[in-house]
């Protein structure tokens, strides 16, 4: 006998909000509705405890199916970090210093190439300090280097004067930038909404469930700019980057006071004239899981890393500002080919020396990655920058 009952027509629930995604559109509402980019960048990677850089996921590793979402030089090969320890050793000398200071560690794995390798050397650090916002990495690392735990140490905040060397390997990029966006000739800042989901009630109506919803983009008319103009009136999206120059600034005024100090920072990114190319109108922005790269950071949030290339030229200009001289600034592969890094490989079996290759080439890490040297005082004629230095292009 047939059931001639209607069928019922259930509409599945929307998915839940994660904690962060509730944390963050509670930051939204409480702001009037509007979050500008760089604070909900802020949340989603170092909300604490909830944001990706501070839960306990695996970061970084060669391959997906570690369960890591992207590689860096250190753990591409060893061989990166025992040829930095040679530009590490020349600015030690040059400083007459015997600390190392490393912002986000990441793994531990650049910090135990450098002190390996400054220990055979001879010049092992009297103190290397790690300066990283993540517990969760802060224990991997602990971990790692174990073995190193007479030199080593963590701080949270910077003293009022540092000497030393300062490193940054894939730092900046990390650091939240603010949107411009320029539409129909008129600039906006790009910010973030969130959107509540509509439920049906039982009887029909719509209802907002505050329980879920997603993020969306919404665009405030600014008088923010790039630091230079963009040649042509098409609709064109791009990044300012005001904490990773502040942060700079404050690291360069510490090693100002301390009078004895160099740094240097290696990212991926470009000088200013490149940076804001009429042809780059889609902005650097850009976020990593699973060794796969997606352009959309309000979608699962807290489980993909977020960043944007660095302007060099901003960089530059603000550690100049607190007192430092430009050392030199060039591509990775140039740097450390510089520094030595094919001799080495020509010591090495074949099969250590392909992950290096990778350091160096051109479509790979060589080219679109960058390093640049700062010191006080007037510098020196850095190895790492003899050849090939571009700092006439900043």
């Amino acid at each position: 006998m047939a059931d001639n009952r209607p069928v019922s027509s259930a509409i599945a629930p929307p998915a839940p909000l994660t904690e962060l995604a509730a944390h963050i559109a509670r930051a939204i509402e409480a702001a009037g509705g509007w979050l500008p980019f760089d604070r909900f960048m802020q949340q989603a990677l170092y909300a604490p405890g909830l944001g990706y850089y501070a839960h306990g996921s695996r970061k970084f590793g060669p391959l997906a199916r570690d369960g890591s979402d992207f590689v860096t030089a250190p753990e591409l090969s060893p061989l990166f970090g025992q040829t930095l320890a040679d530009a590490v050793a020349e600015a030690l000398r040059h400083t007459g210093t015997d600390e190392v200071w490393e912002f986000g560690a990441g793994s531990g794995a650049l910090a135990g190439q450098l002190l390996d390798e400054l220990a055979r050397r001879g010049q092992a650090p009297r103190r290397y300090t790690i300066v990283d916002v993540s517990g969760a990495l802060r224990a991997r690392q602990q971990q790692r280097l174990a073995a190193h735990g007479a030199v080593l140490q963590w701080a949270d905040a910077l003293p009022e004067a540092m000497i030393g060397v300062v490193l940054g390997n894939e730092v900046l990029d990390a650091m939240p930038v603010q949107l411009l966006a320029r539409v129909h000739g008129t600039w906006h800042e790009r910010g973030v909404t969130f959107k509540p989901n509509a439920a049906l009630a039982p009887d029909g109506q719509a209802r907002t469930a505050i329980q879920s919803g997603a993020f969306a983009w919404s665009d405030r008319p600014t008088a923010l700019r790039p630091p230079v103009e963009v040649a042509g009136e098409h609709d064109y999206v791009t990044e300012i980057h005001p904490q990773a120059e502040a942060f700079v600034r404050t690291v360069a005024e510490r090693l100002a006071r301390g009078g004895r100090g160099a740094a240097f920072f290696i990212d991926y990114g470009f000088p200013e004239a490149e940076y804001y190319h009429p042809q780059r109108f889609m902005g650097t922005l850009a976020c990593h899981r699973a060794h796969r790269m997606d352009d959309d950071p309000l979608a699962d949030v807290g489980e993909k890393d977020i960043t944007a290339h660095v302007n060099f030229t901003g960089i530059a200009l603000a550690a100049q500002d607190a007192g430092l001289a430009v050392l030199g600034y060039t591509s990775q592969g140039r740097f450390l080919l510089n520094s030595g890094l094919a001799e080495r490989m020509a010591e090495r079996p074949l099969g250590a020396r392909a992950p290096a290759m990778k350091l160096l080439a051109e479509h790979e890490m060589g080219e679109l990655f960058k390093v640049i040297g700062l010191a006080t005082g007037e510098g020196w004629a850095a190895r790492g920058f003899a050849a090939g230095d571009r700092t006439h292009r900043l």
